[in-house]
């Protein structure tokens, strides 16, 4: 049986990720919170753009969310109470705390429907490429009965266990993504300080023991220095800042979430939150520019 799926949240990966349902002719419809995103896509794709997300609940077996914040999905969850169907699933792919992803279950459980919370790790490459690694918590029957729409988003689908696994799956992940990111920044400022040809240097340490995802693909950005908006500076300051109050409930603070959101808050105040992460090869830059930088002789008589 083809599960009816609505798509809500048609960001820089939610399209990619409607685009996918729809190529396997799962997704009936969307809504996006600014209307021209969802009337575009529906457009293009031949499909409704629903006026409310409760009006896509009514129609769906699936709903697939992909929002920015906490409050988001628990705003949506509650509009859609009234009108989604005994037995839907509401599928969050957007990165929150796993308080908020237990919560959103039990208010869906009260009117017979299952939540799956579901971030997903990949870039806007792949939610375009549907080769997301999705980390999911919730029921095994309903990650069973929601293969379908997962697979034609991602290519690594993992169940962690109960509501809450998924996030803090995806906790981990951004924790390594900030280590990583910060490495190569730092890397690939000392190699532009060494004078070495570095889209060659990416060419062969892309192939090195030192690779990543984000070596291969967002070190180019620090070659020329553009940072399209891939997974934004702010975003990810907001994930760490979960990663920081879920690490503290065990005692605990992290070196590499600290670092990192002290240089996110200057890239902020800087004008750069809106950039890609892999901005923060600015900061690492600039200390071999002061390095650089000549030393003032005596003034002049």
């Amino acid at each position: 049986m083809t599960l009816a799926t609505g798509f809500i949240g048609l960001g820089a990966m939610g399209r990619g990720m409607a685009r996918n349902l729809h190529r396997l002719g799962l997704l009936r419809g969307v809504w996006n919170r600014t209307a021209s995103p969802a009337q575009e896509l529906a457009r293009e794709l031949g499909i409704e753009a629903a006026s409310r997300p409760a009006a896509l609940a009514a129609a769906c077996d699936v709903l697939v969310l992909c929002v920015s914040a906490d409050g988001d999905v628990l705003e949506i969850v509650d509009e859609i109470l009234p009108a989604v169907r005994h037995g839907a699933i509401v599928i969050d792919c957007s990165t929150v705390s796993a308080d908020t992803a237990r919560e959103a279950a039990r208010r869906l459980a009260d009117v017979g429907a299952e939540f799956l919370d579901a971030p997903v790790s990949g870039g806007v490459e792949g939610a375009r490429d549907a080769t997301l690694a999705i980390m999911v918590g919730g029921s095994e029957s309903a990650f069973e009965r929601a293969q379908p729409v997962l697979r034609a988003m991602g290519r690594a689908v993992t169940h962690f266990g109960p509501s809450g696994a998924g996030q803090a799956a995806k906790a981990t992940n951004q924790i390594m993504c900030a280590g990583i990111i910060q490495a190569v920044a730092e890397a690939m400022a000392f190699a532009k300080a060494e004078g070495l040809p570095l889209d060659q240097l990416i060419d062969t340490l892309g192939k090195g023991a030192g690779s990543s995802w984000y070596f291969v693909h967002r070190a180019p950005n620090m070659v020329r220095n553009e940072y399209p908006a891939g997974f934004r500076v702010v975003l990810h300051e907001k994930d760490l800042r979960i990663c920081r109050d879920m690490a503290a409930r065990h005692g605990v603070q992290l070196p590499v979430v600290e670092t990192t959101l002290q240089h996110y808050r200057r890239l902020v105040e800087q004008g750069h939150g809106n950039e890609d992460i892999s901005t923060i090869f600015r900061l690492k830059d600039a200390l071999f520019a002061v390095d650089a930088a000549p030393e003032k002789g005596p003034p002049a008589r």
